[in-house]
């Protein structure tokens, strides 16, 4: 459901494009349907908004302030809609979240049960996702809060908190390397590990890494979930590289946390992302405060959070 007209809709088609047929094709309309629209919204404004050449349209300085204003309104739009669709039939707030496993696993729940103290009547839908996708979900509307790590800077949302989270060597209590203080990179690649899935953010550092250190791992297990990761650490089955927000908290699990020294894993940051100029009310703000409060303050350099840890 469109909140934009249609008229500035197709403008901003072929000021992406520079092209009225590129622009027809790509909505499924007639080319000339397009350059009668483009035609009343110049005739409203008094000004030409584009300079036509013979490759191609390029916006004036009129079009530019209003592909400006478009762009802004889109973003009112899908914040509004956005905010629509999450009240319940009694009109009460729900809070939509994206967040990756490590998130979910009790940073994102946490922030959830301590809100509802503070508003008993909020609900919440989590949904648990990759990385790229959260900060999708966030950017286009579809989400309120995404809670996810990233690698480099943002353009498409608004980061909220950013951190570095210590990652961890996660082993069974008779594991080789459990009597360790820290683990350098070759030395846990001797061993059997269980590691994310192509394309997260900690695999894609891990196998950086790799590549720096000029050594092979072996993978004896890729999955991007925690409970069949630490399953596979209880069972004997190797080493696991966890976050220190996903890092098993069950004192009788038998598992042993190690820091995993290497600067590589320093640009993975855990954050809190939002719309650009999204609406939120009191809720939602205080929802995003409860989960920076959850979360090491600022841009933490190595060696920060906690060090190594055993069952108490």
């Amino acid at each position: 459901m469109p909140l934009v007209p249609a008229a500035l809709r197709y403008f901003r088609e072929v000021a992406q494009t520079g092209s009225i047929a590129v622009a027809a094709d790509n909505r499924h309309i007639t080319p000339s349907s397009i350059s009668r629209q483009i035609a009343k919204l110049e005739s409203e404004i008094g000004r030409p908004l584009f300079d036509r050449h013979p490759r191609g349209m390029t916006l004036t300085e009129a079009g530019r302030r209003l592909l400006a204003h478009v762009h802004r309104s889109e973003l009112d739009a899908s914040a509004l809609l956005a905010e629509m669709r999450t009240l319940d039939p009694a009109g009460f707030r729900r809070i939509v979240v994206a967040c990756t496993e490590g998130f979910a696993h009790s940073v994102v729940p946490q922030a959830m049960s301590r809100l509802r103290l503070i508003h008993p009547a909020i609900t919440f839908r989590l949904d648990v996702v990759g990385r790229e996708e959260a900060t999708r979900r966030v950017a286009e509307g579809d989400a309120d809060v995404a809670a996810t790590f990233a690698i480099g800077g943002q353009e498409d949302v608004s980061v909220d908190h950013s951190a570095v989270v210590p990652t961890f060597v996660a082993v069974r209590g008779d594991h080789p390397l459990a009597d360790r203080d820290r683990v350098g990179f070759a030395e846990l690649c001797d061993h059997p590990l269980a590691l994310s899935a192509e394309g997260a953010s900690q695999r894609e550092l891990f196998d950086i890494a790799a590549r720096i250190e000029g050594v092979e791992a072996t993978v004896a297990l890729e999955c991007d979930r925690l409970a069949p990761v630490y399953a596979f650490v209880r069972s004997g089955g190797g080493a696991a590289l966890v976050s220190g927000l996903g890092m098993d908290g069950d004192p009788d699990g038998g598992l042993v946390h190690i820091p995993l020294a290497h600067p590589v894993f320093d640009r993975r940051r855990a954050q809190i992302q939002t719309m650009i100029g999204g609406r939120r009310g009191p809720a939602v703000s205080d929802f995003i405060n409860l989960l920076v409060s959850l979360l090491p303050h600022g841009d933490t350099g190595r060696g920060s959070g906690p060090g190594r840890t055993r069952p108490q």
